[in-house]
């Protein structure tokens, strides 16, 4: 198998991680427009806060593409530098990032709290179990 193979499954997720800005930006920006807000307005979080913002689920997805994601980002890497990519680790990274595109796909349209946390946990087990079969790795390494 090829090692550098785990770097697809990460480059995909970096572009989620653009898609969902550029949406963010987007429906920032139109709100700001419609509804007559200055961007200054916005400088803290506690001004944008009293700005009441509407649409603010793409901002909050993007936010959230920089927790669970960071082990995922942190384990890529470590597989390929122990050589420790296989078919599995590959399987689970795939399935981590088309989790995390559902996720997104899911928080910037309807939105609906229980499908969303579902495919939250699913993608939660799948960077989880990259771990742990990357520890059990290092475990027969010793």
């Amino acid at each position: 198998m090829k090692q550098s193979a785990i770097f697809w499954p990460m480059t995909v997720q970096v572009l989620l991680t653009l898609v969902v800005a550029l949406r963010m930006y987007q429906t920032r920006i139109a709100e700001l427009y419609r509804r007559r807000i200055r961007p200054q307005e916005l400088a803290t979080s506690r001004s944008a806060l009293a700005a009441s913002l509407e649409n603010v689920a793409a901002a909050d997805n993007f936010r959230n593409l920089f927790e669970l994601p960071v082990l995922f980002f942190a384990v890529c890497p470590v597989l390929y530098i122990t050589n420790g990519v296989t078919p599995l680790q590959l399987t689970l990274a795939w399935a981590f990032v088309l989790l995390r595109i559902a996720h997104s796909s899911i928080h910037i349209t309807y939105n609906r709290v229980i499908h969303r946390f579902r495919v939250f946990v699913l993608s939660m087990l799948c960077v989880f179990s990259m771990w742990a079969v990357f520890a059990i790795h290092l475990w027969r390494d010793l």
